[in-house]
């Protein structure tokens, strides 16, 4: 991806086994290491949960992220705590991109590498658009949907709404319409993800798309400049171009009530993650 010397890790690699289960899980963070090649990337793979930004920072502390890479695996989550950790990424510089982090061995041992034929949905999306420059591989699946009432989504046309429901989703969409757009994103991504109700299966974005709603800046694939020696992770955008989700508190926004929530309806993780209450 968007690190430099890992461009031969986007192909040819063996899926990770237990992927899919771990998209349907919170988001995990690590780090990957891929010396002596380049610097190493962040993984996160999972749904954003009210747990996310806090676990984030607790993955930062004592760790200089500025300008690395964050490779993305997630099936969407929290709204509103998606909006705060990926205003977290902006803040940081980071640079995004889609694909699922795996552990290769060769005669020089263990290191990482990058499988691509990985996917993005709903809030992920949203994530991808907080990086300071944004890479999706041809194989990678960037998908959206509408937002919706948490503990409705897994029926939504069989279930009752309140005008304070409306007025929640109507809430959140401005949230997420400003966020969007402080992130340098298009109506158009809004527009896309809106107009697909979650009783639809989601909208997977073409590479046309991905274009007019900016969340891709660059077609290529960074090349390690001379002054990094290989060992820091940057990105050169060579060619710039122009759901199932769940709130909880952002920014400096007051957090919805639990059972009062929006989502698009994603995969609903394990029995004892699903038992929760909707954020």
């Amino acid at each position: 991806m968007a690190v430099p010397g890992i461009l031969a890790a986007l192909t040819g690699l063996a899926h990770a086994d237990g992927t899919l289960e771990e998209r349907k899980l919170p988001m995990q963070f690590s780090w990957v290491a891929c010396q002596p090649h380049c610097g190493g990337w962040i993984s996160a793979i999972g749904i954003v949960t009210a747990d996310s930004p806090k676990d984030f920072e607790d993955f930062s502390h004592g760790r200089d992220l500025r300008g690395a890479t964050v490779v993305l695996d997630s099936s969407g989550g929290s709204v509103n705590d998606a909006i705060t950790l990926g205003r977290r990424f902006r803040s940081l510089g980071l640079m995004t991109t889609v694909g699922t982090s795996v552990l290769t061995r060769s005669a020089q041992g263990e290191r990482g590498a990058i499988e691509p034929d990985a996917y993005c949905e709903s809030m992920c999306v949203f994530l991808l658009l907080s990086g300071k420059t944004r890479y999706v591989p041809e194989a990678a699946h960037v998908r959206v949907h509408q937002i919706w009432m948490g503990d409705r989504a897994e029926d939504a046309k069989a279930a009752s709404y309140s005008a304070d429901d409306l007025m929640i989703v109507e809430r959140d969409i401005g949230r997420l319409a400003k966020y969007t757009f402080e992130m340098g994103g298009a109506g158009e991504l809004l527009a896309l993800s809106l107009s697909v109700p979650p009783w639809e299966e989601l909208h997977e974005l073409s590479r046309e798309e991905l274009r007019q709603t900016n969340l891709v800046t660059t077609d290529a694939v960074a090349e390690v400049l001379p002054s990094t020696g290989g060992s820091v992770a940057q990105v050169v955008a060579i060619k710039p171009v122009q759901d199932r989700f769940v709130t909880a508190a952002a920014h400096d926004e007051k957090p919805a009530p639990a059972a009062k929530s929006t989502r698009t309806a994603e995969v609903l993780p394990t029995a004892s993650v699903a038992a929760a209450p909707a954020q």
